[in-house]
């Protein structure tokens, strides 16, 4: 490499590379195919690396590219972070803010608080990004994170919201047909909606609550929104948030001093942000609204 590598190249590579082939990935940038082809082999020439070889199901990164792509996605961050920044510049509350939560929180949660934040704010602008992942604050692939877990990073500020119970629910109509279980030790007889893959979380669960294991799962589901689907279509018994649940009248709590759940909650955001006015207007609106969700 004798000059700087154009970062659109990297851009290119990236969504190639999510794609899994030039078309895709033109459509994805709003560019043509063939600057994307001249992008990737403009890439290849300046590393001296092939990126990318083809099979039937479409272009394939190499061992290389593999390797390139978390130093390349955290280039992607570190721009996607500059534009929020610049366009929050200047006086007022405006600009770009990302906010990231879990599936649960992102949809059935923060939109109201969210709502209520853009009236105040009409020239603030919220991107939010629902994922069970855990994306990087540090890394700044999201201004402000809602977590389920307490942040361990002295980079980051926190504050702590309180704790989201989880019990055991199921539709007035499913217990109409199948009838409630009167003892914990009940449950393997009934249909159960749960998890397909395991995370920290569920395992640290499962110490509590032995029966509620993938194994004994009638249904399921690594989405928590699908979960929450298939209990409200009356599919059996699972885990929501009492709360959440308390909203909705079909929906019926069951062996409560049995199963509960306690989801410690957090806010957080760099510590470079705290004099961000969109940003700060945002975590004190996400902590203050989900402290009224929980109390409510």
């Amino acid at each position: 490499m004798t000059s700087p590598i154009d970062w659109t190249y990297y851009r290119t590579f990236l969504a190639v590379a999510d794609e899994g082939s030039l078309s895709g990935a033109a459509r994805a940038l709003g560019i043509t195919q063939p600057t994307v082809g001249r992008h990737v082999a403009a890439l290849e020439h300046a590393l001296g690396l092939a990126l990318f070889t083809r099979s039937h199901a479409g272009l394939m990164p190499t061992e290389a590219a593999i390797g390139l792509q978390v130093q390349a996605r955290e280039m992607a961050s570190s721009a996607a972070a500059m534009e929020r920044l610049a366009s929050g510049q200047g006086l007022g509350v405006r600009g770009v803010v990302r906010v990231t939560a879990s599936e649960v929180i992102g949809v059935e949660v923060l939109p109201p608080i969210i709502a209520a934040l853009r009236e105040h704010y009409p020239d603030l602008k919220v991107e939010l990004a629902v994922s069970n992942r855990i994306q990087n604050v540090l890394h700044r692939e999201a201004d402000i994170a809602v977590r389920m877990v307490r942040p361990q990073q002295e980079q980051l500020l926190a504050r702590h919201v309180g704790g989201i119970e989880i019990g055991l629910h199921a539709t007035a109509g499913y217990i109409a047909r199948h009838g409630k279980p009167e003892r914990y030790e009940d449950l393997p007889g009934y249909a159960l909606i749960g998890f397909d893959q395991s995370n920290d979380f569920i395992r640290s669960a499962s110490q509590s609550q032995p029966l509620f294991r993938r194994e004994h799962f009638a249904l399921r589901a690594d989405s928590d929104l699908a979960q929450l689907a298939l209990l409200r279509a009356g599919a059996g018994f699972g885990a929501c948030q009492v709360r959440l649940a308390q909203r909705d009248a079909a929906l019926v709590r069951v062996l409560p001093s049995e199963f509960s759940l306690m989801l410690d909650t957090w806010v957080a955001m760099h510590e470079d942000l705290r004099n961000s006015p969109r940003c700060r207007v945002t975590f004190d609106a996400l902590a203050e609204g989900l402290k009224r969700y929980i109390a409510a």
